[in-house]
């Protein structure tokens, strides 16, 4: 359907939560071929920006209840792709960070979220997918949204 010769007010929001949905769906399928939910994916880009944080920092960034951030982690740890070490700072806390394997995981994931954005904007020209993100990124900060983490994982 050509949106243009559609009549009708825009229903620009709507229009984001079909994007969304649909960009949650093939996000997920994609990550499901590396053997990680979108949670755990998050998880591993936020620990690979910034190791060393605590599981309650964590379930903070990530707008999720801090039990889910320990079953999330546990799960990782088991798999061998983060590691927990006690804090120098404050001996009841655990530093998070990526392990050498979650690290090249992380590295696999950083390319599967390439291809999925190049597949997901592929009908727009270069100048096009820039002004889009600008001008969603100018939405994001206006809402207090992070755009670089999906809030609400699990919560």
């Amino acid at each position: 359907m050509d949106p243009s010769t559609t009549a009708g007010p825009h229903r620009t929001a709507f229009l984001l939560s079909q994007l969304g949905a649909l960009a949650s769906a093939r996000f997920a399928e994609r990550t499901r071929t590396l053997g990680l939910t979108p949670a755990d994916a998050g998880v591993l880009r936020l620990l690979g920006r910034t190791p060393g944080l605590n599981q309650r920092v964590l379930a903070d960034r990530l707008g999720a209840v801090p039990s889910r951030i320990v079953a999330l982690i546990d799960s990782l740890e088991a798999r061998g792709l983060v590691e927990r070490t006690r804090s120098s700072a404050d001996r009841r806390s655990y530093e998070l960070r990526l392990t050498g394997n979650g690290q090249e995981l992380l590295a696999a994931l950083r390319r599967t979220v390439r291809e999925h954005e190049d597949q997901l904007l592929g009908s727009l020209t270069p100048e096009q997918a820039e002004q889009l993100h600008d001008l969603l990124a100018r939405l994001a900060a206006a809402n207090s949204v992070d755009p670089d983490l999906h809030q609400n994982t699990g919560s």
